[in-house]
């Protein structure tokens, strides 16, 4: 049963990531380029939203953060989330966006699923390197959470609660979504450009 909702669940969500543009890689750039801010609104609207109901739905009890975990901070991860920043610009296309857009057809999405493959293959033949250089070794305390959630074993940064701070973080979020012009670079309307 946990799989079939897997793939409703992915299905719906590569669904709406279609729906909202973010299988096109012209429309992800010009988001980069701040050109056409409406999927960057969308981006914000969602993480927003999902902080908002995550961290109440926490507080009353609701969700169980139990079954979620925290990925340890370290220098590796900084140097990866820069690449990861750069190859989301040159490609167009981020992980998730790239495997939605190979499912409706887009062939440059198969060379940028095929090139992250290679590039998880190589990290792996090298990762005894990359463990030996220090860049994998926790810092700021390895696992930590911006602020202290109850029943959580991990610490938070600041003293306060990290419901209270999810959720105020997810509004400021959602504010953000609705304040945000649809065009940082002056422009009318964004330029229509043929994918492939």
């Amino acid at each position: 049963m946990e799989i079939l909702l897997a793939i409703v669940i992915g299905a719906a969500f590569g669904a709406v990531l279609d729906r909202i543009g973010a299988t096109n890689p012209n429309t992800i750039t010009r988001m980069l380029n701040l050109r056409h801010l409406h999927l960057m609104k969308a981006i914000l609207l969602a993480i927003g939203t999902g902080s908002v109901l995550m961290f109440a739905g926490q507080m009353i009890g609701l969700v169980n953060v139990a079954h979620m975990s925290v990925k340890a901070a370290y220098a590796g991860v900084f140097i990866g989330g820069l690449m990861l920043g750069a190859g989301w610009a040159a490609s167009g296309y981020c992980p998730g966006t790239g495997v939605c857009a190979a499912a409706t057809g887009r062939r440059d999405a198969l060379f940028f699923i095929a090139g992250g493959l290679l590039g998880a293959a190589a990290y792996m033949a090298t990762y005894p390197v990359w463990k030996a250089s220090g860049l994998l070794n926790d810092i700021a305390g390895g696992k930590v959470t911006l602020g202290t959630v109850p029943g959580y074993k991990f610490d938070g940064i600041f003293a306060m609660s990290g419901d209270i701070l999810g959720i105020v973080l997810g509004l400021i979020f959602v504010l953000v979504a609705f304040v945000l012009p649809d065009n940082l670079s002056g422009e009318t309307r964004p330029v229509e450009m043929p994918a492939e």
